[in-house]
C-alpha cells in the first residue's frame, strides 16, 4: 500500500443514506473512542485488530475507513487490514477532527446505536415505567410483583433489584408468561441504565402479554440514586417453559416480527447469500450460550439477542449489512429480529429448521489469520528465568484481568503502545510476552523484537498454563506501563461509581434522541 486512500465525511454520510455497506473503524482504544466517535463506528483498536477483523468485517472487499484522533494508528491498521486481505481500505480524511469540522455529529459512550434506538422507542412509544421508589413500595408491600433483569447473568449476579431474576432480554417473552402466569400480576423489568429495560419492557407490551409491565425507570443506578440498597452474588434464572407457553411466545413474536417488516428465510436462502461477493450477511444464533454450546447451525456464531441487540455495533460492524437469524422455537429470533429491522438492519429469520440441521458443537470458534509462531517456552522454564533476573516480562491480557491476577513481576502493556511503555520498562537481556492464552501475544512478539532488538518469546498457553502449573499470581495495579485506556469504565457497572457519574449518564442518555435528529443518519423507525 504505497499511498492510503482517504474518505471524506460527505461520502461517508451518503453511503449511510443510501443503506451501502460500510465499516467506519475506529483503532484507538476503548476509553477514548467513548469519548467521542461517529454514530455508526465500530471500535476495533489497532491492538486487537487481526483477532477481531474477520468476524467483525468478513467479506475482505467491504469499503473499510479507518480513522484515530491524531495519534498515527490508523495509518498503521490500513497497512495491517491490506496484508490481511482488505482490498477498500481507506484513511477518514481528516480523522476524528475532519469529521467534526465538517459538521459530523458525535457521540460519546459505547454502543451508542442502541442506547439512542432505546430512548427513540421510549419517546415514541411512551413506555410505561415506575420510579424506584414506586418499585420498592411495591416490594415491601409485598405486592403481586415479579421483578425481570435483562442483563446478562454475569450483570445481575453483580448487582441486583431484591427479588430480581436473570431473564436476559430476548428470554423475556419466552419466559415471562410462566414467571407471571396470573395476568394480574405486575411485571417490571429492570437493566442497570435504561435501555435494555426499555426495550425489554416494549418487547412484553409489543407481545401483548395481559399483565401490567414496566420498566424500572433508570435501573439500577435510579434505584442507587433513590438510596435503596441492591443485592449482591443473587442466582435466580427463568426455568424451562411448557410446549404451551412456547407456542403461545412463538406466535406472540412472528406477529411482532411481521409487523416490524422481519423477513424470512430458508437454509437455501442463506446458502445462496453467503455465496455471494457484494454482500455481507452474517448468522447468529440468539439462544443462550448454553443451548448454541449443545447444538447450533454450522457457521452461526453465538449471539444472545438481548446483547445483539444491545451491542449491535460490535457483533455487525458492517452498517447496511444482511442479519440472519436462528433459533429452535422463533421465539428469541422473531423478537431480536424485531428490533434490529427498527434499527434499520436488513434482517431475516430462518424458518423450517429443524434439530437435524443444528449439527455444530461446543463454543464459537472465532475465525483469524494464520498465527505467528515464535520460540516459545513453558511456565517452569519462565519461572526461572525470572528467578535469575534480566528476563522482563510483559502481559496483553485486558487492564481488568491483569489487576485481577498476575504473573508475579509482570507487567502490563497495551500493543499499540509498546514504545511509550518501554520508556517505563526496565531494559532486560530478554523479553517473554504473556495474555490470557497468549493469542494476542503472539502478534506482538515481532514488534517488540523490531523496537529493541533483543531476544522475544512467548509464554506457551499464556497465563492460563502457568495458573493450571500451580505457580503463583498476584493482584493490584502495580507495573502498569501505560494508562489502562484499554477500556471504557461504564457508570452503570460496578457498585462504587461516584452519584455525580451515574446522574451524569443518565443526563447524556435524555439528550440522544436529539443528537440523532442532528445527526440524520440512523434509518430508525418505530413500530
Amino acid at each position: 500500500m504505497s499511498q492510503l486512500a482517504t474518505r471524506s465525511y460527505a461520502s461517508i454520510r451518503q453511503a449511510l443514506l443510501n443503506k451501502e455497506e460500510l465499516a467506519l473503524i475506529d483503532v484507538r482504544e476503548e476509553a477514548p473512542f467513548a469519548e467521542e466517535h461517529p454514530l455508526f463506528a465500530a471500535n476495533i483498536s489497532l491492538s486487537r485488530l487481526e483477532l477481531e477483523i474477520y468476524a467483525r468485517v468478513p467479506r475482505r472487499d467491504t469499503p473499510v475507513t479507518v480513522y484515530d484522533d491524531g495519534e498515527g494508528l490508523a495509518a498503521e491498521a490500513a497497512k495491517r487490514l491490506s496484508k490481511l486481505g482488505y482490498t477498500d481500505v481507506a484513511l477518514l480524511e481528516g480523522g476524528l477532527t475532519g469529521w467534526r469540522e465538517a459538521g459530523g455529529e458525535l457521540f460519546r459512550d459505547v454502543n451508542v446505536p442502541s442506547k439512542a434506538f432505546g430512548e427513540l422507542v421510549e419517546s415514541v412509544r411512551h413506555t410505561p415505567s415506575l420510579a424506584a421508589e414506586e418499585v420498592k413500595a411495591l416490594l415491601d408491600a409485598k405486592a403481586d410483583v415479579v421483578v425481570l433483569d435483562a442483563r446478562r447473568f454475569d450483570e445481575y449476579q453483580t448487582m441486583s433489584i431484591p427479588t430480581g431474576i436473570s431473564v436476559p432480554g430476548a428470554e423475556l417473552v419466552l419466559r415471562a408468561r410462566e414467571l407471571a402466569p396470573n395476568p394480574s400480576t405486575r411485571i417490571i423489568v429492570n437493566c442497570a441504565g435504561r435501555t435494555r429495560s426499555i426495550i425489554g419492557t416494549q418487547s412484553l407490551v409489543n407481545a401483548e402479554l395481559p399483565n401490567p409491565i414496566s420498566a424500572l425507570r433508570n435501573g439500577t443506578i435510579g434505584w442507587t440514586l433513590a438510596g435503596q440498597q441492591l443485592e449482591h452474588d443473587q442466582s435466580r434464572r427463568f426455568a424451562e417453559v411448557s410446549e404451551e407457553t412456547r407456542a403461545s411466545a412463538a406466535a406472540s413474536a412472528r406477529a411482532v416480527a411481521d409487523k416490524a417488516r422481519v423477513g424470512r428465510a430458508t437454509l437455501d436462502d442463506l446458502k445462496r447469500w453467503q455465496a455471494e461477493s457484494k454482500r455481507t450477511t452474517y448468522l447468529f444464533d440468539v439462544r443462550t450460550p448454553e443451548e448454541y454450546e449443545a447444538a447450533h447451525l454450522p457457521g452461526s456464531r453465538s449471539t444472545p439477542g438481548g446483547q445483539l441487540v444491545q451491542e449491535t455495533d460490535h457483533f455487525a460492524s458492517v452498517r447496511g449489512a444482511r442479519i440472519v437469524l436462528a433459533d429452535t422455537d422463533g421465539v428469541r429470533a422473531n423478537m431480536s429480529g424485531s428490533w434490529l429491522a427498527q434499527m434499520g438492519w436488513e434482517v431475516y429469520v430462518l424458518d423450517g429448521l429443524r434439530d437435524a440441521d443444528f449439527t455444530a458443537r461446543g463454543p464459537w470458534p472465532a475465525p483469524l489469520p494464520e498465527q505467528p509462531q515464535p520460540q516459545a517456552i513453558s511456565p517452569a522454564t519462565l519461572s526461572t528465568w525470572l528467578n535469575e533476573g534480566n528476563t522482563q516480562l510483559l502481559d496483553f491480557t485486558t487492564s481488568a484481568n491483569h489487576v485481577a491476577r498476575h504473573i508475579p513481576g509482570a507487567w502490563w502493556a497495551i500493543r499499540s503502545q509498546l514504545p511509550q511503555a518501554l520508556e517505563k520498562i526496565p531494559v532486560a537481556e530478554r523479553y517473554v510476552l504473556t495474555c490470557g492464552s497468549s493469542l494476542l501475544a503472539r502478534f506482538v512478539v515481532s514488534e517488540l523484537s523490531d523496537l529493541t532488538g533483543k531476544p522475544v518469546f512467548v509464554l506457551e498457553g499464556g497465563t492460563a498454563a502457568w495458573v493450571a502449573a500451580g505457580l503463583p499470581v498476584e493482584a493490584g495495579e502495580q507495573r502498569l506501563a501505560v494508562p489502562r485506556t484499554d477500556r471504557y469504565r461504564r457508570p452503570y457497572e460496578g457498585t462504587d461509581n461516584p452519584r455525580e457519574a451515574m446522574q451524569g449518564y443518565l443526563d447524556w442518555e435524555f439528550g440522544l434522541v436529539e443528537q440523532l435528529g442532528r445527526d440524520g443518519t440512523h434509518g430508525f423507525y418505530v413500530i
